[in-house]
């Protein structure tokens, strides 16, 4: 067994409650094995331990040290990126407007459709180690630039491919319902059907994911389309996620509610009845501010989610469209500044609900005993400085099982 010691750290975690955190000015972690092994204040961690049961010893100097960032909602397997179509959106063309000229989702099944898997892992991969970087240990990855049988498969296959290839733990959600392809333009439920009776069946006895997600939108896939895709789904094995009220509301909310989605997202255009619903329900709302920044919409209303009683999850949304960023950091200001968080809403939306919303808060999430020893230590006494010093990401150096696997190249005081 290997034994670790990270002392001298001002700890901030979540805890089991939706939003609140604890703290330890002088705080410890044991770590044995990749997993914690105790956390605390630093005397009590150090109490009855002797120097000869501790391998290595790490100082970090009184930095602030929080939990890896799990980032629940990303669509960031593809192959090109989609910066003409960024300059359109600047110049007045609307986000639907794109995707019903054949842009969008549309552009990236094309292109994703036609390369090689080597393409799309290097891309990838590039995504995922960025993000690794800035301090995310823990990623969703959806498939939806397929959106045919094989290629949702290849897709998926490449996604579980990341999670070998990388420190990153990565968790695969199926979205065949992303879009309808423009094979099937013209017959939207001709599309839906080989979702329902072919495609979810194959991806499921092929691939396993976890989840299925469906974008219920104008335009894109309907209440009772979305309800079809999900219940088929949810037959063979998969939890349900819903794209919901992003750009209109459609009830996708409600639907989620109704269907016991373990999230919703976006969640933009919800009415506040819908919301209630998910209340009910136990939906988690996963918030992407960054998207509401590159669309520039207004950001979805998270201070009246959470005196809703909702639990909010914060997401990048990483895509080559509507959010083409990998920074979690990034994520967490806009959501201090911009949508009402406190900044413990903001951390505990960005570790532990967020692994709630993908099914892996009994790992990791939080700093506690029995849990990955997956952390960040940030150039900084508290979270808040990651949107006090704005536009930059604080991250020194990033930990996953207690090992490090990033460092920002000036971090030359911890030993």
């Amino acid at each position: 067994m290997t034994t670790k010691l990270f002392r001298d750290a001002r700890i901030h975690t979540p805890v089991s409650d939706k939003s609140r955190c604890v703290s330890w000015e002088r705080g410890a972690l044991l770590v044995k094995d990749g997993l914690i092994e105790s956390v605390g204040r630093e005397d009590d961690v150090l109490q009855g331990l002797h120097p000869s049961q501790i391998d290595q010893e790490i100082d970090l100097g009184g930095r602030c040290v929080v939990p890896g960032f799990v980032d629940p909602h990303t669509h960031m397997c593809f192959s090109e990126l989609r910066e003409r179509e960024f300059a359109l959106r600047l110049s007045g063309v609307s986000y639907l407007e794109i995707l019903r000229s054949g842009g969008g989702i549309l552009s990236s099944v094309r292109s994703v459709r036609s390369a090689s898997e080597e393409t799309i892992l290097a891309r990838t991969l590039k995504n995922v180690h960025i993000a690794l970087s800035l301090g995310t240990t823990t990623v969703e990855i959806k498939s939806g630039y397929g959106l045919d049988t094989a290629s949702e498969i290849r897709m998926l296959r490449l996604i579980e491919r990341l999670g070998r290839k990388t420190p990153v733990t990565v968790v695969p959600t199926f979205m065949g319902a992303h879009a309808v392809p423009s094979e099937f333009s013209d017959d939207p439920e001709g599309y839906v059907d080989l979702l329902v009776k072919e495609m979810i069946p194959a991806v499921s006895a092929e691939c396993n994911p976890p989840f299925c997600d469906v974008f219920c939108e104008e335009g894109v896939f309907s209440v009772s389309q979305a309800r079809r895709v999900l219940e088929a789904a949810r037959e063979h094995g998969m939890k349900l996620k819903v794209h919901a009220d992003e750009v209109t509301d459609t009830g996708g909310a409600a639907l989620a509610a109704e269907m016991g989605a373990v999230s919703a997202e976006h969640l933009l255009a919800a009415r506040e009845e819908n919301l209630a619903k998910m209340v009910s329900a136990g939906v988690i709302a996963v918030l992407l501010p960054a998207t509401a920044y590159s669309l520039r919409k207004p950001y979805a209303d998270a201070r009246k989610m959470l005196d809703l009683g909702l639990t909010v999850a914060l997401a990048t949304d990483c895509n080559p469209g509507s959010s083409f960023t990998q920074s979690v950091p990034f994520v967490f200001g806009l959501a201090v500044m911009k949508m009402g968080m406190t900044v413990d809403e903001a951390l505990s939306g960005c570790t532990l609900n967020a692994a709630r919303a993908i099914g892996v808060d009994k790992i990791c999430g939080s700093l506690e005993k029995n849990k990955l020893a997956d952390l960040i230590v940030l150039d900084g006494d508290t979270p808040a400085i990651m949107a006090y010093n704005c536009g930059v990401a604080p991250v020194l150096s990033v930990y996953k099982r207690g090992e490090c696997v990033a460092k920002r190249p000036d971090d030359r005081g911890i030993n």
